[in-house]
């Protein structure tokens, strides 16, 4: 199947929940992840119409930037751990910063003095393989986003354990969502190729969708 088609069967997959959810299409934002694959299909899909990419790697993406120059209205989200000492790279290189998860990255970010959008990632698992602020800590850490002038806080994000039943994530999307609410926050970066129905259900704005356009992905 080519990504025309993929693209296709996404977009008919999340028209399908937001009827469902009683949405509007418009209010969830498709977020083509691209970890592994090449400049060229970020190129191929932009071609197609996609504007919002998602990246794991400020170094992998650091390869890639300088072939995009044909994809000037691409925004391209970080939804991988970023280390404190790689945040200003990453301020050079992406509009949204989806992992903050300590007042400590929040200042470094801030310090580069350029205009972002961030998430907070926030960890409802035990898993030790899951990066993420705990939900206690989340009014520290907003108060503390709030007090940087060139960070802009959308949202909450969020990295359900892996189960081949997507209805397994409905609990956490569910948790997320209420946390967003408390905190009157209106962006949730929630879902991905297996489950996204479940968070569009749940309120995600940004389904993180990568196997589902670009098929499994290559090692490194």
């Amino acid at each position: 199947m080519v990504l025309n088609d993929r693209l296709g069967a996404v977009e008919d997959r999340i028209a399908r929940a937001c009827l469902r959810a009683g949405r509007r299409r418009e209010e969830v934002t498709l977020i083509a992840v691209t970890k592994v694959f090449p400049a060229s299909a970020i190129r191929e899909a932009y071609g197609l119409g996609l504007r919002d990419f998602g990246e794991n790697y400020v170094q992998e993406f650091t390869a890639k930037a300088p072939e995009l120059g044909s994809c000037g209205q691409a925004r391209f989200h970080l939804i991988g751990h970023l280390q404190s000492n790689k945040a200003r790279k990453a301020a050079e290189l992406f509009a949204t910063i989806q992992t903050v998860d300590s007042a400590r990255l929040a200042g470094r970010l801030n310090e580069s003095g350029r205009s972002l959008d961030v998430m907070i990632e926030v960890k409802l698992t035990e898993e030790e393989n899951k990066s993420g602020a705990r939900p206690a800590e989340l009014p520290a850490l907003i108060e503390a986003l709030e007090g940087c002038r060139n960070l802009r806080l959308l949202g909450l994000m969020t990295m359900p354990p892996w189960s081949d039943d997507p209805e397994a994530s409905r609990l956490y999307f569910r948790r997320l969502r209420e946390l967003a609410g408390r905190h009157r926050l209106g962006s949730l970066s929630m879902g991905m190729s297996h489950d996204l129905e479940a968070a569009i259900e749940e309120g995600s704005t940004h389904v993180r969708v990568g196997t589902a356009l670009f098929g499994p992905r290559r090692k490194a």
